[in-house]
């Protein structure tokens, strides 16, 4: 069975977009519906800046359809300010703030860390064992959440199913054979990050699966990416999901990944404030031969917002949404 394949955007609430991937006149509350019927995935990253609601996610999977999935971003107080340490608490909230709303819609989570930030392989390998690898792992790991979650928590899974992580890491010290050794132990993915910053771009495969986060090749947020760079991203998520990995694959480890007949992958377009990340997803699903929208979408129309029951009593939050 092959490996499935998603391409979408990082987020999709941008002004520039109204009017040209948008279409004029859509209302803002459409808008997601309308980039969930080109795309089968979108990285959700609201949850990065802030502390989200369950309604919000309950939302957000009735306006998406069936089949589709959010990469959900973690919180940055437990990446960039609290750093991994003593952050128990913090990763309490983060689980029972509402992800659970998104049931079979809940794909991989994304820990992003500051280009300041050094490999402390003791640190990471805490925070790893932390991590939980289910929904039901998961709901224990929200019960350590603190009093400001209480009245806009949601502590069961209404989808039981496996977690999948993975690290977008921006300092030099990480490449590190050993890291990515751990990485493999615990089944965390290494996120490979195109980028024209001085941030480390390798293609380890560390897990089951591959994520990609596509920021712009010449211009960080901005850049469009050109033909022959997407042809050559096509082949790269080719092989991924044959279990292979490309020819001209940039290593920090010698040592391949176990072999799989196929592997999943993910990959969102961050190159967002000249409009080029819904014209580059597009391109690159062309160039693997999908479909612009996923087969379910057809005649597919959003359900009416039933928010979780532990939200109901709570009005959802807009999603915060800029590059990252």
């Amino acid at each position: 069975m092959a490996g499935r394949i998603r391409i979408g955007v990082s987020g999709w609430r941008y002004p520039p977009w109204r009017g040209n991937f948008y279409p004029a006149g859509l209302p803002r509350h459409r808008e997601l519906w309308h980039a969930a019927r080109h795309f089968n995935s979108i990285e959700l990253n609201g949850s990065f800046y802030s502390l989200q609601r369950p309604s919000s996610y309950a939302q957000w999977a009735a306006q998406t359809p069936p089949g589709f999935v959010f990469a959900v971003k973690g919180g940055r107080f437990i990446t960039h300010m609290l750093k991994l340490r003593n952050a128990q608490a913090a990763l309490g909230n983060f689980f029972a703030s509402g992800l659970f709303a998104l049931g079979d819609k809940l794909g991989p989570i994304l820990w992003q860390f500051p280009p300041q930030m050094r490999l402390d392989l003791d640190l990471f390998e805490a925070f790893f064992a932390g991590l939980p690898a289910t929904t039901e792992a998961a709901a224990r790991v929200a019960l350590q959440r603190d009093d400001r979650l209480q009245g806009r928590e949601l502590l069961e899974p209404v989808h039981r199913q496996r977690l999948r992580h993975a690290v977008e890491v921006r300092h030099a010290s990480f490449v590190d054979p050993a890291f990515i050794a751990l990485l493999r132990r615990y089944g965390i993915a290494w996120v490979v990050a195109d980028t024209p910053q001085p941030w480390p771009l390798y293609e380890d495969v560390t897990a089951d699966f591959v994520y990609i986060r596509l920021h712009g090749s010449t211009e960080l947020y901005k850049s469009r990416y050109t033909p022959a760079q997407i042809e050559r991203w096509a082949a790269a998520i080719a092989a991924w999901q044959r279990g292979d990995q490309p020819a001209d694959a940039r290593l920090i480890a010698p040592k391949p990944p176990p072999k799989r007949a196929a592997r999943d992958v993910y990959c969102y377009f961050d190159n967002t404030d000249k409009l080029h990340a819904p014209d580059n997803a597009r391109e690159l699903m062309a160039a693997l031969g999908l479909a612009a929208a996923p087969d379910e979408v057809a005649g597919w129309r959003p359900d009416p917002v039933r928010p979780a029951s532990a939200a109901r009593r709570t009005a959802g939050r807009r999603t915060r949404v800029t590059p990252g």
